[in-house]
Parts: C-alpha cells; structure tokens; sequence
C-alpha cells in the first residue's frame, strides 16, 4: 500500500480535470489526478464539438487557444429550419460574439500535454476508488492502480470532475442531495462521416419526421444527427437508411442545396436527458461539470459548463488554501446559477426542434420557430445563450 498527498485530489481526467489542475498549478496549488480509464480511451472518445465565446476567451487568457484558432473553426452562427424554409442567425450581428467548432477529443489533448510540459502526477486505469473524510479537515481518495496496487492520496480538497458514472456523485449522501432530472421520449443516432461538410454552418433543422443537425469536426469529417425513438437499437439503421433519413430532414435537394453522402466511421445512439444535483459541494468534496449536471446536447452547452464549473472552482480552491473559505462556501450557488440558465436553453431548444407526433405541438413549435427567425429580440436571446453567458454569470 502507498500513500502520498497533495493539496486538491482530482478525480476525473476528463475537460475539467485537467483544465483545473492547470488552473490549480498557474497559481501554485499542487494536485493529482486520477482516472478509471486509459489515457487513450480519454483523449480518443467523441463527445461535444462548439465552444462558447467566454471559454475560448478563458483558454486564450491561459494559453491554451492556440490550435483552436489554428485547426478549428470559428463560426457566426447557425441556421435554423423546417419545411421550406431555412434562416440563418447570426451571432455576431446579434451579440458581437461567435463560437468555435472544436472537438472535446482535441481540447483534451491540448490540456493533456500542457499537464504533462508541466510535470502534473497522473494515476490512470484506476479502480475502486472511495473517497473518505469529506466532513473532515483530513479527506482523503483511495484506490487500485493499473497494476493492482492500492494507493491513498491525503489531501485538503477533493474535486468531483468524473462524470455521471464516477464515485463522486455517490459520495454525497443520500440525505444532502437534491435530484432535479427529466428523460426525454428520444435519443439521437449521431454518426461520423469522413465527408466534407455540406454546409458552412450547423444546421438545426425541424420536420415532421423527427430532428435533424448537420455539424462538422474537419474539412473533411462531418458529424450529424438524426432524432430516434429512445431505446432504437442502432443495428436497425443501416448506412443508407441515415443518408436517405437525412437528406428528407435536411431538405436536400430545396432551394438549390444538396447534402453529400460518405462512408460512416462511427454510430452512436445517445439519450436525452436533464439532470442537476443539488448542492455541488459537500463538505472537502466539490463537484464540476457532468458529476453535478447533465444537459441534453442541442444547446451546445454540456463542455461549456464544464469549463465555467472549472473556472469557478479553481478560484474558490485556491481562495480555500490561502484562508479564504468564502468563495468554496459559494461555489455551489454560483455554479448553479449558470448551470439552471444553461438547462433551461438546453430544454428549450430540444423541445422546440424535437417532435413528438402531436399535431398541436407541432403547430406551436413552427409559430415558435418563425417568431424565433424573423424577430429582432428572439434572435438575440438565441445568440446570446449559444455563444454563451459570462462564465462568473
């Protein structure tokens, strides 16, 4: 058995964990991080592809922006659409701010090696982990490591950045926690297709037959999605079934535009939920991104609240070690305030894009759709809650 310490015990090597331990180390605070995966499961999953203004600026300000500017794509807005019609949104007239299209998978690259530059202590493929003390001034993370071992880390802080499925969600009481969560009736098959983007912004598209998104990773890979009942099993969607569903849904073939068909490199079916917990802190333990909330993915909003979360926290830790308990006794409150802002437009983009086969719903979302495109102040409150609400909001 080993036992080490440091100051704040990351468990998470995700976004957020890695974003705080460099936060944690520009202002001198020491930390280690553990994961249950590889490595390379970590930085080769697919997850969220846009970036809000207000996280790019943070990346920047710390940086690590370079290749987002260099290798992603910065985008003015979107277009939404439905039967014979298509509008474009643009943010930046609207708001005076854009977004990035960058994938999560190269954002954790990018973090990954500036922690590795910097020499940050790293325990991945562990398992087993049970946090303790987290009422006390002494908590502490245990674990097996990859070969099996058992290690302790004693440290002042613990920080919950492990997802829905780690330890630190489970490690706040029953009694102390608050679920707030809705299941939607649909899911999205999203695939990636090793095709140029047939568009030079995403498009959110409304029809009869369900939901569609055309989103894009590269030049040369696009990624798209289509909306499906809950629990589809993927087998029954073949190749050309996604491409011929997409093109009705994407209105191929109006208005002179037509979307490119490719090879298929990975289906996914993903489920829609909302999930907040409250409060994020308990005790020693806080917790950031998807270990305290879950958003559906049409708003965009899932990383980037991640990396508010992160920001957040990073300051109340550090306050924490330099005698400042203050902002650590806040943070859930301020956490929160951003977190509900940003489920509400999650919800609300879902529910106006998403059909569910009842006439009069269907109605109210093409009045609210035609409101939303052809209104000066319904334009604006999309632009401005895509692009993103100040990270301190």
């Amino acid at each position: 058995m080993t036992t080490t310490r440091t100051t704040v015990a990351i468990v998470g090597a995700g976004p957020a964990g890695l974003l705080l331990s460099h936060l944690l180390a520009r202002e001198g605070v020491e930390s280690i991080v553990l994961e249950r995966r590889t490595r390379q499961y970590v930085e080769a999953r697919i997850r969220a592809g846009i970036l809000e203004a207000s996280s790019v600026a943070l990346l920047d300000s710390i940086g690590l922006g370079e290749r987002i500017h260099r290798e992603g794509f910065e985008h003015r807005g979107i277009y939404l659409q439905w039967p014979g019609e298509r509008h474009h949104i643009d943010f930046v007239d609207r708001v005076g701010k854009s977004v990035h299209v960058y994938g999560q998978s190269e954002l954790t690259r990018d973090l990954g090696r500036a922690r590795d530059a910097a020499g940050q202590r790293f325990f991945y493929g562990v398992s087993d982990t049970v946090l303790a003390g987290l009422d006390t001034d002494g908590p502490s993370v245990s674990f097996r490591d990859e070969r099996g071992e058992q290690v302790t880390i004693d440290c002042d802080l613990i920080a919950g950045c492990d997802g829905s499925f780690g330890p630190s969600r489970e490690s706040v009481p029953e009694s102390k926690r608050r679920i707030w969560e809705r299941s939607y009736p649909y899911s999205w098959l999203g695939v990636l297709a090793e095709v140029a983007p047939s568009t030079d912004e995403l498009i959110y598209a409304w029809h009869p037959d369900g939901f569609a998104l055309h989103s894009m990773r590269s030049e040369s890979v696009s990624r798209l999605y289509l909306q499906v009942d809950a629990g589809t099993d993927i087998a029954e969607w073949r190749d050309d079934r996604i491409w011929d569903a997409l093109a009705v849904r994407l209105g191929d073939g109006e208005a002179g535009w037509h979307l490119t068909a490719g090879p298929i490199a990975e289906k996914s079916i993903l489920p829609m939920r909302s999930f907040v917990m409250e409060p994020m802190r308990h005790g020693r333990l806080l917790l950031a991104g998807d270990a305290a909330h879950i958003v559906p993915p049409t708003g965009a909003k899932g990383l980037n609240l991640a990396i508010a979360d992160t920001a957040l926290l990073a300051e109340a830790l550090v306050a924490f070690t330099k005698g400042d308990a203050s902002p650590a006794e806040h943070y859930s409150e301020r956490a929160l305030r951003r977190a509900w802002r940003c489920t509400h437009f999650s919800w609300w983009m879902t529910t106006m894009l998403h059909t569910t086969g009842d006439p009069f719903e269907a109605k109210l979302q093409l009045a609210q759709l035609a409101w939303v495109t052809s209104s000066a102040a319904g334009a604006s409150g999309l632009a401005e809650n895509y692009t993103g609400m100040p990270i301190g909001f």
